[in-house]
């Protein structure tokens, strides 16, 4: 008679979402999300960062914690994506296993939850870090203003030529899978330094850390669905511009 053992836990997706006035769409983002991780049979875990909404954000977010898996991180006052980023990715790698994945989206229901699970595959197979990518065959962006297309394509330009990254040519985009051992060890190695960036430029500065670890890279091509979004960007074009050159620099001439 064999002994026994115990069933293996099962890998759960952990799904960080910043939000900051979100109150438009985060509802219709958090059923589709749930949807998709059900048609996938995928556990799941959502962390949501309310970055100090001055809107329904926050409610609606506690509303849905009541029946879903939901974790909530609060700030007082906004603090910007950046931190409102570290905050959500801390929470989550404190509740992950190492074989787990982390995943980034942002919270106004332009990113698709059905892309999670192309990505959680890849890193399956061996990948570090899984970047839902407007640059790969078969990516579609619809209802994306003109002077964030100049910015994300000039900037993807600009970074593979400055630091070319096998894997990787959307260097922006903050729709993201991680494998979650391995973002745990980049907030070991790194510190408080691991994501000092309070805007826009946030996603270049992990890529950029998480380059010198020798992470295994990969992108899916993303069909980004601006047309959902209710409500203005709160991108700053000429700031986030102007944020990202320096940390290029700054990322260029020192280590």
């Amino acid at each position: 008679m064999t002994e026994a053992t115990e069933p293996r836990p099962r890998r759960r997706v952990h799904v960080v979402l910043p939000a900051f006035n979100e109150e438009a769409g985060i509802a219709r983002l958090l059923d589709r999300l749930d949807e998709a991780m059900d048609e996938a049979g995928l556990a799941y875990q959502v962390v949501v960062v309310d970055d100090g909404s001055s809107d329904r954000t926050l409610e609606i977010v506690r509303h849905h914690a009541e029946r879903r898996p939901i974790s909530i991180v609060e700030h007082a006052t906004n603090q910007g994506l950046g931190v409102a980023i570290r905050d959500g990715l801390i929470e989550a790698q404190g509740q992950a296993a190492d074989a787990d994945v982390i995943v980034t989206m942002d919270a106004d229901d332009t990113h698709t939850p059905g892309l999670i699970l192309r990505m959680v595959r890849m890193i399956r197979e061996g990948h570090d870090v899984v970047i839902a990518s407007r640059y790969q065959r078969g990516a579609r962006t619809i209802g994306v203003p003109v002077a964030r297309r100049v910015l994300s394509y000039g900037a993807s330009l600009l970074f593979r030529a400055v630091f070319p990254t096998r894997g990787v040519r959307d260097y922006t985009c903050g729709y993201r899978a991680y494998r979650a051992e391995v973002l745990r060890a980049a907030i070991e190695r790194y510190g408080t330094r691991f994501l000092d960036q309070d805007g826009f430029q946030c996603m270049v500065d992990i890529l950029l850390k998480l380059r010198r670890m020798d992470v295994v890279f990969g992108e899916v091509p993303v069909i980004l669905r601006y047309d959902f979004k209710e409500g203005g960007t709160k991108m700053k074009v000429a700031e986030t511009i102007r944020n990202t050159l320096g940390l290029l620099v700054r990322a260029r001439f020192t280590r």
